[in-house]
């Protein structure tokens, strides 16, 4: 299934298949009551997801939105967890999958304990083009997101941009 920019894949609260982004690259956001949104997760090429529903079903937990041009291949829930269970080495290919999504959210929070704002935006930007070439990030997220992914407020993400 092909993406365009902005195009959502799934959204909060509902449920369906597991995907897996074949290229491009997916942010997943949550709609909080009080209106406010909050960006969870950014999803690279090779990972399925929901990543919490890996194992055993649940409610899509926030809204995938294209971030580029996306390619997904849709797995039906169903076929998953049948195969999971007639082929339990499939359990170990899970375990992998989610063993990668950890050490990237531990790299994530190295970049975080960067003592300057400024390197934790560069950081962002080198881990960014590593899967996106030819578009920086603030290309597809606005200031608040980016601010949300490293730990800044939107104002000092946007005072940093203008330094340049």
């Amino acid at each position: 299934m092909r993406l365009h920019k902005g195009d959502v894949l799934f959204r909060q609260g509902d449920r369906g298949p597991l995907y897996h982004l074949r290229e491009g690259m997916l942010k997943i956001v949550r709609l909080h009551p009080d209106g406010g949104v909050v960006l969870l997760n950014l999803i690279i090429p090779g990972e399925v997801i929901p990543h919490h529903s890996l194992l055993s079903p649940n409610d899509y937990h926030g809204t995938a939105v294209a971030l580029v041009e996306s390619e997904v291949d849709v797995l039906p829930a169903a076929d998953w967890y049948r195969q999971l269970e007639e082929e339990p080495v499939r359990y170990k290919q899970a375990a992998e999958v989610l063993q990668s999504r950890l050490r990237m959210m531990q790299q994530r929070m190295d970049s975080l304990t960067a003592p300057l704002p400024a390197d934790r935006l560069r950081l962002f930007r080198e881990w960014f083009s590593r899967y996106i070439r030819d578009t920086d990030v603030t290309d597809v997220l606005n200031q608040e997101e980016v601010g949300q992914w490293i730990g800044l407020r939107r104002e000092t993400v946007n005072r940093l941009l203008r330094k340049g």
